[in-house]
């Protein structure tokens, strides 16, 4: 089963930039679709950004234009670039890896993502 590693979280002020990065076990990376999602206080988790194993991409609108998803797959790696960042971005941000003809979905721990001055 693969298992999922964020990091790259923390404090920026309004206007700023994070980069969040997701590292994945196993050998079968190229395999899954990989997403990031976030979840803020007395909300529902939401979608961010995916991108397929064809490297083919979609973004929530509230994020479009600001965040750009990318995968590196000789790393095993899912990253997020968090351009202008908004107070309301303010979440736990999670990595996900999916193949739904597979059954998988599988979500990494988290990592807070503070915007604020």
């Amino acid at each position: 089963q693969v298992q999922l590693v964020e990091s790259g979280g923390g404090l920026v002020q309004p206007g700023g930039s994070l980069r969040l990065s997701c590292v994945a076990s196993g050998s079968i990376f190229n395999m899954y679709d990989m997403g990031w999602y976030r979840q803020a206080p007395g909300k529902q988790r939401e979608l961010v950004a995916v991108i397929t194993r064809g490297g083919s991409t979609n973004y929530a609108d509230s994020v479009k234009g600001r965040f750009t998803i990318s995968r590196d797959n000789a790393k095993n790696t899912v990253d997020l670039q968090m351009n202008s960042l908004k107070p309301e971005d303010t979440a736990v941000y999670y990595c996900n890896a999916g193949r739904a003809a597979w059954g998988i979905n599988v979500w990494g721990q988290g990592t807070q993502v503070t915007v604020s001055s």
